[in-house]
Formats: C-alpha cells, structure tokens, sequence
C-alpha cells in the first residue's frame, strides 16, 4: 500500500513552524532562548541536570522525551509522525565480521544490503571509499558492482581488496559532482550509504534523469551544500513557501548525534566546547558586545595545552588583544558552566532532530515521486550502529 509522503510532510512542516522557537536557536550562539519563557516547567526541569547527566540523557532520547512530553503534549504527535518501519534485521549470526572491513562499516553494510534484497540489477556505489558496501552488495547478490570515489588512493586500495573478495566489484575515479554522460547510471541500481549532502543531492538528480532502475540512499550531513541554506529538491515543497529557509548551521541538527564517538573523542569535545565558550563570555566583554563571534576550527594539539594558550591563539584569530592583567579563571570556569547549560539545553532542542531530519528526507522522496519512481521509507538498522539510519528505496514501477 503506497503512503501519502505529501501529507506527511505537511503534517510534520506544520508541528516543525509550531515548535520553532525551541529548535531554531543555537544553544552554542545563544545563552536564553525565547523558550525559556515560553516553557518555564521545562526549563525549570533541565535545569536541574548535571552535564553528566545530560551527556547520559543524549544517549536515550526516549528518556527525554518522556520527561519533556508532560510539558509539551503536542511531541506525542510530532514524534509519531517519525515512527518507520525496520527492514529486516540481522541476527548476531548475520553479523560475523567482513575480512579487511572495519567493523561498524562492515555491520552497516550488511544491515544495508539485507533492507534491499532482492539485489537483481547492476549496482553503483556512489562515493565508494574503499568499496566495502560495494564488496558486501556483490557478495549478497551475485552482480556487478561499480564505485565511484574522488580519492585515488581509496580506489587502489579498494580495488586490490576486490580482487581478493568480490572480483565482480570495480572501483573508478570520479569526482560524482563533474559532468556526467547523459547514461551512465540508465537501467542500474544506485546505492549511497551516508553520502553527504550535495553529494547524495547530485546522485538524486544525475540517477532519475538517467532513469536508474533503482535509488536507495542513506542520506548524511544535509547541511553540507554549496548554496548554504536550505534549497528543496521536490517541486511540492518549492511551492509551500517553506517559511524559513534552514541555514547550514540549523541543517546541522538534523544529524547532530554521536552515539558512535568513543570516549576519549567525546572527553577532547567537552573540552574544546567548555574553552570555546570561555572564550566566547570573555569576547562579550573585552568588545561589548552579547553577541556571539565565531572562532575558525582549532589545531588538534592545542586542546592538550591549557586555556590560556587557548584564548590568546583565539583572540590572535579574531583580532583581540588580551589584557596582561587578566585573570583567565574565571572566564574558563563560566565556560564549564555555560557548557552545563548547552547541555541542557541541547536536550531540548535534540527533540527535534529526527523529525527534522525526515522532514528534509521526506523532500527527497517527494521528488523520486514526481520523476516516477515508487518510493518507501524505512530504518536499516538500529541507531546504535548508527543514527543515520534512514533509508529511501525508489523503484521504477
């Protein structure tokens, strides 16, 4: 039975515009968001929790949503409308690990591939890597199976390893956003696993032009697109006037989750979000300012120094002069303590992230409608293996 994805999509515009306020403001860019008054027993509960405890709660979004359901009874129907099905899941015997794959990879492959069966046409791998989803399709199908990967080395690598496991797979080099002949994609089957943004966008367009037999995609990193904001594939979408073009930063949300980063990744975050934000109070008040001023990506070694050295390589990137009588303490304990309130904050507004991220992949399955194809979507995988588990298979009727 075919689903009405349009009325989906409304459904989930409408709660999204509704809810904005809680969503919309960055918890990093602004210390009191408009929500703060508008739900003051919700504020008045995540306030309460300690950044371990929020760190904790990120991990359980169902916990979350139980505490933040009795404030704010419309999240009942907005998460509903993010309820999919699961398609085929794998037994721990499917599971045994993938010679030369790393483990994770190898798992969601195998996840990907079983959510697709029956495999009965030629396959790409678009943005290949080192082909191990590519290795996995061909073993689990019997097909040919072509890569198309930028990175030269990747695609060396990838096809020794395709001599040795799955002769039937091919990697090329290809940069997927040059020009393309007008059939190369015509009659096979196109797959991305967490192709990111305009990258997964140019598979959308280049394969249903080309009439591709088949798309199934899982999409990643929305926000990363040339135009920088928001810019719908779906001719439906174009014409609802979507009242707030998304900027990248917002886009962000949508996959902003780290289930998969181990500890020691996560403890050098807390720490570089602890001094960013450090430094950010004591920028407020060298340039008067309560604004937030964006700081470029640091080196990796600084965050092993101390948060003095941290705040004058800042400070030299933003044309700040440090006073020499300054007392930095104070200023890095406000960043821990703004960093307790991000936290909480985030909790919040992390609500929103998975209807955000249908919302923008509905927009995607509405646009496979409109050049044919019949479109399902559906979760590969539990979001323990990864949060981007979203998959939009479209077929050729």
């Amino acid at each position: 039975m075919s689903h009405d994805w349009r009325q989906h999509w409304q459904q989930l515009d409408q709660l999204l515009r509704q809810f904005a306020v809680f969503w919309q403001p960055i918890p990093f860019h602004t210390p009191q968001p408009a929500w703060i008054e508008a739900a003051p027993a919700l504020h008045a509960w995540v306030s309460t929790l300690t950044d371990q405890e929020c760190l904790a709660l990120q991990d359980q979004p169902e916990r979350v949503f139980a505490a933040a359901r009795t404030h704010l009874p419309q999240l009942d129907t907005l998460h509903a409308l993010t309820r999919l099905p699961t398609h085929t899941p794998l037994d721990a015997q499917q599971l045994l690990p993938l010679t030369d794959t790393p483990l994770r990879k190898a798992h969601q492959a195998r996840h990907l591939s079983a959510a697709l069966q029956p495999l009965q046409q030629p396959m790409i791998d678009w943005c290949c890597g080192k082909g191990h989803l590519a290795r996995v399709l061909a073993q689990q199908s019997g097909q040919a199976v072509t890569g198309y990967e930028r990175d030269s080395q990747l695609v060396t690598d990838g096809n020794a390893l395709a001599l040795r496991y799955a002769p039937s797979v091919h990697l090329l080099q290809r940069d997927v956003l040059s020009p393309w002949p007008d059939t190369t994609l015509t009659g096979q089957h196109c797959v991305a696993l967490h192709a990111c943004g305009d990258l997964h966008r140019q598979l959308l367009r280049l394969a249903s032009k080309q009439r591709a037999t088949r798309i199934s995609l899982s999409p990643c990193c929305y926000h990363l697109a040339h135009a920088g904001t928001h810019q719908p594939l779906s001719r439906f979408v174009q014409q609802q006037q979507v009242r707030c073009m998304l900027t990248a930063e917002q886009m962000r949300l949508a996959v902003q989750e780290t289930v998969t980063a181990p500890a020691r990744v996560r403890a050098l975050r807390v720490r570089a979000n602890q001094w960013r934000l450090g430094f950010d109070a004591l920028q407020r008040k060298l340039r008067n300012d309560d604004c937030y001023l964006p700081v470029p990506s640091h080196p990796t070694a600084l965050m092993h120094g101390n948060f003095r050295e941290f705040c004058e390589w800042a400070a030299q990137r933003k044309g700040l002069s440090l006073p020499t009588t300054i007392e930095l303490e104070c200023w890095e304990q406000k960043g821990r303590e703004r960093w307790q309130q991000v936290c909480q904050h985030e909790l919040v507004r992390h609500l929103f992230r998975r209807p955000l991220e249908l919302w923008l992949a509905l927009d995607y399955a509405l646009f496979l409608e409109e050049q044919g194809y019949r479109v399902r979507i559906g979760e590969f995988c539990s979001r323990n293996l990864t949060p981007r588990n979203l998959l939009l298979d479209a077929q050729v009727p």
